[in-house]
């Protein structure tokens, strides 16, 4: 039988890590496009400049309580607390996935799938950045809330219920 603890004790700082980094570079991006958007007015559209902002929210929000989870699970992963239980991750993990469909699929919505760099100067760049990075940060949310999902069942069989860790 493979030790699924071990993986989930390996692979939770790599997963919440990934999804910090990849959160930073679109607080970076979504950030420096508010900024000039705020200063210049030169957005291609409300639209645009609308989910922008929201995805300098999500970005933020994942980013801090990332850290939060992660620094928590480092601390107490085993003999932890209900803040690091699967119910908790999931629950965090669930509203995420939620800010992040949202976030991706507006601003692909907003630009259409992608902006051609020959026809749109301006920011364009950065924009299909912000896209490609709000993607791959909703895959990272996904993966990490079906393993959550999959440990829950787990931990509801051992007996622990949704209360209980993500690792035995």
């Amino acid at each position: 039988m493979v030790d699924f603890d071990s993986h989930v004790r390996r692979g939770h700082p790599i997963v919440f890590s990934l999804m910090i980094f990849f959160g930073i570079i679109e607080v970076a991006i979504s950030g420096w496009l508010t900024g000039i958007y705020n200063r210049h007015y030169d957005y291609l559209s409300l639209s645009v400049r609308d989910r922008t902002r929201y995805i300098l929210f999500t970005a933020s929000w994942t980013v801090f309580f990332s850290l939060f989870y992660l620094a928590l699970f480092w601390h107490a992963a085993v003999n932890g607390s209900i803040l690091t239980s699967v119910l908790s991750h999931g629950v965090f993990l669930f509203i995420t996935w939620i800010l992040w469909v949202a976030a991706a699929a507006s601003i692909t919505a907003a630009l259409g799938g992608g902006l051609d760099c020959n026809l749109h100067y301006m920011y364009c760049g950065q924009l299909n950045a912000l896209e490609a990075f709000a993607w791959i940060e909703w895959v990272l949310v996904t993966f990490a809330l079906l393993v959550v999902f999959f440990r829950g069942i787990s931990a509801n069989r051992r007996g622990d219920g949704f209360g209980g860790q993500l690792v035995a």
